[in-house]
């Protein structure tokens, strides 16, 4: 079992029930799927490029990626519809729970800077959307292999109502937020 599932329920669960006033445990908050994507931007064109953003995104994640492609040509930014612009993965249950313990605990620390997230991000619906600058904070990343430094966004989906409740639980996950 993965280390921050096994927390979560036997420590953060328990935690959040009293906190947030919740009397059935099936009701407290909990994250859903992590959704990580990577645009390729003007490498679109280059192949080699596509494949190293997926490999690099792979080592990270540790599920293969897809490719994600136009819909339609727009031709203010020379794009063709099935064109490659971005990849990304879809991670659930233990393989998200192993990715969200390594982004907490060791890639967001190793961000320069860092002072906290920004608890704005809370879309309404319970996904929390933040981007990274740069792939090289995820130890799986050797410096010296990268071509180009690619941002990613990544979605945190969960079963949050409110964003009091968000926060409670990316808190108790890890994450730590912005004061004031």
């Amino acid at each position: 079992m993965a280390r921050l599932l096994e927390k979560f329920n036997k420590e953060i669960s328990p935690e959040l029930m009293k906190k947030l006033g919740i009397k059935n445990k099936l009701s407290v908050p909990r994250p859903v799927k992590v959704v990580i994507n990577v645009g390729v931007g003007d490498g679109s064109s280059d192949i080699k490029f596509i494949e190293a953003t997926e490999r690099e995104l792979a080592a990270i994640t540790g599920q293969k990626p897809i490719v994600t492609r136009a819909k339609k040509d727009i031709s203010n930014f020379k794009i063709r519809a099935a064109a490659p612009i971005g990849v990304k993965v879809t991670l659930r249950s233990k393989r998200m729970y192993e990715f969200l313990d390594r982004l907490f605990n060791v890639a967001i620390p190793r961000i320069r800077d860092f002072k906290g997230m920004t608890p704005d991000s809370y879309d309404g619906r319970g996904g929390y959307t933040f981007g990274v600058i740069e792939q090289s904070i995820f130890p799986e990343i050797d410096r010296d292999k990268i071509q180009k430094a690619r941002g990613m966004s990544i979605t945190i989906q969960t079963t949050a109502k409110s964003k009091e409740e968000m926060i409670e639980l990316l808190s108790g996950l890890g994450m730590t937020f912005k004061k004031g």
